[in-house]
């Protein structure tokens, strides 16, 4: 499982015209699935993402959590992270789970934000998305698990 994370003063999703997700300061997660990955794969990367202490403190250094700030969380699902470009120029996505397996995870990963008292949104799954961010620093992670 692969999740680049973004600091963001805001960001949107939006499907054919109509916004589907809307958050202000908080994290967008672009979230990969690959095969294989589990319900516990997905626990550990939602906690480590909600626990990522990259907001400043009163003393200017990234120190404060996603919670610690009374932020909110964005998650767009994205297969194309398990995208494999080392041969030829067109991208490989074998590693990837299929939608069936990626759908349930994905849908899980808003269930656990949102169970840990962070407001969160998403985008819609499978559809074709236009994301729409300002990225804060910029300030941008990929967290991996396991």
């Amino acid at each position: 499982m692969r999740a680049v994370v973004q600091r963001v003063l805001g960001a949107s999703v939006s499907v054919d015209g109509e916004g589907v997700g809307s958050i202000g300061k908080g994290f967008l997660t672009l979230l990969g699935i690959k095969k294989g990955d589990t319900r516990e794969d997905l626990e550990k990367l939602i906690q480590k993402i909600l626990k990522l202490r990259v907001f400043e403190d009163a003393e200017g250094k990234m120190n404060l959590s996603l919670q610690d700030v009374g932020g909110a969380h964005l998650i767009v699902s994205q297969f194309t992270l398990y995208g494999d470009c080392r041969k030829g120029n067109r991208p490989s996505f074998i590693e990837a789970a299929g939608p069936e397996e990626a759908r349930a995870l994905y849908e899980a990963a808003l269930q656990l934000s949102e169970a840990s008292g962070i407001p969160t949104q998403g985008g819609r799954f499978q559809a074709d998305m236009k994301v729409s961010l300002v990225n804060d620093g910029p300030v941008t992670l990929i967290v991996e698990v396991p």
